[in-house]
């Protein structure tokens, strides 16, 4: 374990994708680290976190895996919160190099975030840094070759809401729409692309990079059942997008 009198906490995205997506920077801090952190969901076999590892160098014997609470309950996840971030301060005040790891991005839509206001709540003066990472969208848009915006189109980034009214307010409102945390949803968010008459528009990516990976570029013939699960996230453009490389056409010429 490391004698420095200054500890480290430092926040890393990996993934989601195949394994690579993950800065320099990071993987130095990682390969320093005297204790590296991995989350795995409650029933999973595998953190993901640490198959999109899979092929980076560093010492596995200093990872502390731990089982992530995704409790509906808010008491519950105050709770666990609260007894990571305890356990994570002390830590940091023995001057230890600590590493979190999460997916995506560390500081987008990510636990990791509730981690650091824990610990730096119970641990006012603790040096923290996070590196930044590739978010899952930024992910299935270079998987699916679908620009996130161009020119002046307006996008949002929105976790999935729970009716079709208020998510079709949303599209009409924007030009691109970026539904994150669509789990059971999926269903009827498709039909609604679809009634809406946008489906051909849209683009879906599940579990980029890994085993069980979905890619789709259009989404009128998307089968929610095969679809459906973690790791997922939904690119919805209103439009057709423009192809500015193009001439106009001649029939348009001249017409009003």
């Amino acid at each position: 374990m490391s004698g420095r009198m200054s500890g480290r906490l430092t926040g890393i995205g990996v993934g989601p994708g195949p394994a690579g997506y993950l800065p320099l920077a990071a993987i130095a801090a990682l390969r320093s680290a005297d204790l590296i952190y991995i989350p795995r969901a409650r029933g999973a076999d595998l953190s993901v976190a640490l198959q999109c590892l899979d092929g980076v160098e560093f010492d596995r014997s200093r990872l502390c895996e731990i089982e992530f609470n995704m409790d509906p309950d808010r008491q519950v996840l105050q709770e666990h919160y609260a007894q990571l971030g305890q356990q994570l301060a002390a830590q940091l005040r023995q001057g230890l190099q600590v590493v979190y790891l999460t997916i995506g991005d560390a500081l987008t839509y990510s636990t990791y975030g509730y981690v650091l206001a824990a610990v730096r709540d119970l641990y006012p003066g603790c040096d923290c840094v996070t590196f930044p990472g590739i978010t899952s969208y930024a992910a299935a848009a270079a998987a699916l070759e679908w620009p996130l915006g161009v020119g002046k189109e307006r996008t949002l980034i929105l976790p999935c809401p729970d009716d079709a009214a208020s998510l079709r307010a949303e599209i009409e409102s924007h030009d691109i729409v970026v539904l994150m945390k669509v789990g059971a949803r999926l269903p009827w968010v498709l039909a609604l692309l679809r009634e809406m008459g946008i489906a051909q528009h849209c683009g879906f990516a599940r579990r980029i990079g890994l085993e069980g990976e979905v890619l789709a570029s259009d989404l009128t013939a998307l089968d929610a059942a095969d679809a459906s699960g973690y790791l997922a996230v939904l690119l919805i453009r209103k439009t057709a997008q423009a192809q500015r490389h193009r001439a106009p056409q001649e029939s348009s010429k001249g017409t009003a």
